[in-house]
């Protein structure tokens, strides 16, 4: 009768510190790049409702008799979500940023600002009358000297 060798299961030290390295460098590369997919999706949302003012800024100057774009008196925000219900635009309580509209000559210039990373920098978009969609102060790219 032949008789088994008794071997103890499992992993050897080396065989445990390959895989910890690999998974180590996966995720060294991994990591980053969901940061940056999970930030370009909270940027989204600013644009998002900054075309839709746009889009809404001027059917409210067309129906208006006196011909005038909408300026609210105060900014919309998570805390302030019907700020701008006259043109039919409502924050949602999830929203990260804060929205304003100003007057600029016959014209308007709405804002979006907001902290995506808890930093001191505000991620800040603009978009004008003229319907061109700005960044000003990028808070995801670290050369940008916004603060």
């Amino acid at each position: 009768m032949k008789r088994l060798r008794n071997s103890s299961a499992g992993f050897t030290l080396i065989e445990l510190m390959i895989v910890v390295s690999i998974v180590s460098i996966l995720s060294a590369l991994a990591i980053p790049r969901f940061m940056s997919a999970s930030t370009r999706t909270k940027q989204a949302e600013a644009k998002s409702i900054l075309k839709q003012i746009y889009v809404n800024e001027h059917a409210y100057r067309q129906q208006e008799s006196t011909n005038a774009y909408y300026i609210p008196g105060g900014p919309a925000s998570a805390a302030a979500p019907d700020a701008f219900k006259d043109i039919l635009i409502e924050i949602m309580p999830s929203a990260r940023y804060t929205f304003t509209i100003t007057a600029v000559g016959d014209g308007f210039l709405a804002t979006a600002a907001g902290n995506i990373d808890d930093d001191a920098a505000l991620d800040t978009w603009t978009i004008g009358d003229a319907g061109t969609l700005t960044c000003t102060c990028n808070d995801i790219d670290q050369t940008d000297p916004c603060a």
